[in-house]
């Protein structure tokens, strides 16, 4: 459903630079070309662009406001280097400050489209209040995309599964899920905490056999409930751990479930990344690689060469990943051009996904 289709602000914006080139699909050929996406630092909040294969740009979510803009400028940074002058697609997650405080400066500067979110908010929730007053007059001079689980993005090539929205959770499993999940028995009872977080927007991104999902700060119960009993969501080549790794994202049974080859971290040096997360994270035995945005000072990293920020850091360095249709992928370490490239999967007897 489209709602609240009104013309985009004409307040003057910057173009970024031109950054370096990506050489994106062209609308009428299908070739394996590549899916871009850049993980923010924004030290504890969450901000991830991606660039389609038709050039398309997505950012969900845009860190946090004021600090000195320190937030939409590295919006910024990402969107020059992926060479994309403005936003065709904006999703907040949900309304929280270290996920929309940043937005009225970066629609400042940039051109964004279409805004994607799950409607109006609890209004239960204080530490949203400000975030809405932020929020709320940007969003309402833009075309607006109210979404609900099941729902899927107009994007070009890539196919985008909205499967948690507004507190509810997508009822038909996607391809590769409709199966029981071990572990589930064991799963800690955690009621949602009557914040925002259970309610947000949770996409799974599909290029061909890749498959990207990030679900903003989903949590609890909630979290438990979308692979308990019955897996939802199937399997992903990368997940952007939920919450930021904090303890009520710390389901094993979601891991079972999803089994990604890679996990990405956006915590910040003591917010999110809780101990367990990590043990639970460092324990798992189809995990390829976990990297992160930030180091952990109250946890047991990663190994250095996967984490793009220290306390001594100053750049935001990025993590930038590129997909391709058959299910391979590259990422770099912003910070040390560290590269790892992941082979195509071998695919179960019988598996079939669908990437349009």
């Amino acid at each position: 459903m489209i709602v609240g289709w009104v013309g985009a602000s004409t307040q003057t914006r910057d173009r970024p630079p031109e950054g370096r080139a990506i050489t994106h699909c062209p609308s009428e050929a299908k070739p394996a070309c590549s899916l871009e996406v850049y993980f923010l630092d924004v030290e504890g909040g969450a901000s991830t662009l991606l660039v389609t294969p038709a050039g398309e740009s997505v950012l969900i979510d845009a860190g946090y406001g004021q600090r000195e803009g320190r937030d939409p400028a590295r919006v910024m940074a990402a969107m020059r280097d992926a060479g994309v002058d403005h936003l065709d697609f904006f999703i907040a997650t949900h309304l929280h400050n270290d996920h929309v405080g940043g937005l009225p400066e970066l629609a400042e500067k940039v051109r964004i489209g279409t805004f994607v979110d799950y409607g109006e908010p609890l209004g239960i929730d204080r530490m949203a209040n400000n975030a809405i007053r932020a929020y709320k007059p940007v969003r309402d001079a833009h075309p607006v995309l109210q979404v609900k689980p099941g729902d899927r993005l107009p994007l070009s090539g890539v196919r985008a599964d909205v499967v948690s929205a507004g507190g509810d959770l997508i009822e038909t499993p996607l391809a590769g899920g409709g199966e029981r999940t071990p572990g589930c028995d064991a799963a800690e009872d955690q009621p949602e905490d009557g914040t925002e977080n259970y309610r947000s927007v949770g996409v799974m991104f599909e290029l061909g056999a890749f498959r990207f999902l990030a679900l903003g700060d989903l949590s609890g119960n909630t979290l438990t409930r979308i692979v308990c009993p019955t897996n939802r969501l199937g399997t992903a080549s990368v997940y952007l751990v939920a919450h930021h790794g904090d303890y009520d994202s710390n389901v094993a049974a979601l891991y079972a479930a999803v089994r990604p080859r890679v996990a990405v971290l956006n915590s910040g040096a003591a917010k999110g990344g809780s101990p367990d997360a990590f043990r639970t994270l460092h324990a798992l035995p189809d995990l390829e690689n976990l990297w992160q945005l930030h180091a952990s000072r109250i946890a047991r990293n990663a190994d250095d060469d996967f984490v793009a920020n220290f306390d001594n850091t100053t750049d935001g360095n990025w993590i930038h990943l590129t997909a391709r249709d058959d299910g391979s992928f590259q990422v770099i370490n912003g910070r040390n051009g560290f590269t790892k490239s992941y082979a195509r999967p071998q695919p179960s007897p019988g598996e079939s996904r669908s990437g349009t």
